[in-house]
């Protein structure tokens, strides 16, 4: 994880603190469980869990560089010497995996809690600004250029939705994750009972898995991560959006600027949105620790170790960039300057091109083919792009159209008349003065 991109929470969920105690409790549920079947002594186990006790990172980490290569056999190594004989019946019956795995999948479910923490509140943040401005006017562009009239809310409520659909994907995948395995080298369950996985994966709120192999699966780690990665695509998306609106030529919206920050150490002019600039560059690296989790899924046998060290990078790193990056989104978006003014500025800028469907419409309403009618349409956008009065003086020369019917046809009307059934659909309420 890298400190410049991480949430305070994040980091303190991914730290050798946090795991190695998800460890210990795991040794001491399997114990008890065990102690439950009569296989371990009942006063042993009720000791260990008043007792026992994990050594610092630093030494685990100590022991494992300087003597076991292994930081399970490190970890437990920990323990012993903090608590005692009794230690010796930890680990009874379990492989790393069994401990490694278990813990993952809880601190994979604790992540996704966080994560989905930070979405409602940019899902809050987005809705907000859909509704401020369900009917606020701006130039809808399709290839960059400008197509037909729509409002920033139907954009932000597009955002919105797709938001919805992404915390519904990171919710599916948490769903497959939440799953422990206590199981044995190879998944065989030799040297336990599956009674005792039970009651540890219920202890640590856990489904026990199906079936495994000395490790759980590796789809069930490569779709959590994709379904951050697409989460990040979205964030991208809203990011690079809000950077194409802010350019000088344009300025409809602006990133947030607070009081004596700094634009360009040159330039004191400069309001660069950097934030979204940030979000976007973040997505990158999220889609490549997807594709290294995809990259983790054929593995030799019953397990190798060649995911390990890709996990030990790409699980806290995902999590923690995607917490980090929505945080940072919800912010711009609450704070958002959006300049309607100069959104209506920029739709009249084409003189009316924006209603050239409606002009072809009324032409072949009045009884033209749709061929000629397209082309007086287009005759007459070329004449106003080339400088030649506007779109609808070229129109009115024409004289395929009255005057009556120029201004029923230049009306912003029909492209608000639907808005509050889009925004019913997606879930958004508007306020009264903006559903009319």
């Amino acid at each position: 994880m890298i400190e410049r991109y991480t949430t305070p929470e994040m980091a303190r969920l991914w730290a050798p603190e946090t795991k190695f105690a998800l460890w210990l409790e795991i040794e001491l549920a399997a114990c008890e469980a065990q102690a439950a079947l009569g296989l371990v002594p009942g006063d042993v186990a009720a000791r260990l869990r008043r007792a026992a006790r994990v050594g610092t990172p630093q030494r685990i980490d100590e022991i494992e560089r300087t003597v076991t290569q292994h930081d399970v056999v490190a970890f437990l190594r920990s323990v012993v010497e903090l608590t005692g004989e009794d230690a010796r019946w930890l680990h009874r019956g379990l492989g790393s995996s069994d401990v490694v795995d278990t813990a993952q999948s809880v601190l994979l479910v604790r992540a996704a809690a966080l994560l989905g923490e930070e979405i409602d509140k940019l899902e809050s943040a987005l809705a907000g600004l859909a509704r401020r401005h369900a009917r606020t006017l701006m130039a809808g562009r399709t290839h960059g250029l400008h197509a037909e009239p729509m409002t920033f809310g139907l954009k932000a409520a597009l955002w919105y939705d797709e938001l919805r659909r992404g915390a519904a994907r990171l919710e599916r995948a948490r769903e497959q994750i939440a799953v422990g395995k206590i199981s044995g080298e190879v998944g065989t369950y030799a040297h336990l009972d599956p009674s005792v996985e039970a009651a540890v994966c219920a202890r640590l709120d856990l489904t026990p898995a199906r079936i495994s192999s000395q490790i759980l699966q590796r789809d069930r780690h490569a779709e959590f991560l994709a379904a951050v990665a697409i989460l990040g695509g979205s964030l991208e998306k809203i990011a690079t959006e809000i950077r194409a609106l802010a350019r000088t030529e344009i300025r409809e919206v602006e990133e947030p600027f607070a009081a004596g920050q700094t634009g360009s150490s040159a330039m004191p002019h400069k309001r660069n949105p950097i934030v979204c600039e940030r979000v976007a560059g973040l997505a990158r690296v999220l889609r490549g620790y997807a594709l290294m989790a995809m990259e983790d899924q054929a593995l030799w046998g019953e397990r190798d170790i060649s995911h390990s060290s890709v996990e030990r990078i790409a699980l806290p790193g995902a999590t923690g960039l995607l917490h980090y990056m929505l945080r940072k989104m919800a912010g711009v978006l609450a704070g958002l300057r959006v300049y309607p003014e100069r959104m209506r500025a920029n739709l009249e800028l084409t003189g009316g091109l924006v209603f050239s469907h409606r002009v072809l419409l009324a032409l072949v309403d009045r009884g033209l083919s749709r061929e000629e009618a397209y082309r007086i349409v287009q005759d007459a956008a070329a004449a106003a792009l080339e400088g030649a009065g506007s779109f609808r003086e070229a129109l009115a020369r024409s004289g395929q159209l009255p005057e009556g019917e120029l201004s029923a046809v230049f009306d912003y009307g029909p492209y608000l008349a639907h808005v509050e059934t889009i925004f019913t659909r997606v879930g958004l309420a508007l306020p009264a003065e903006a559903a009319r």
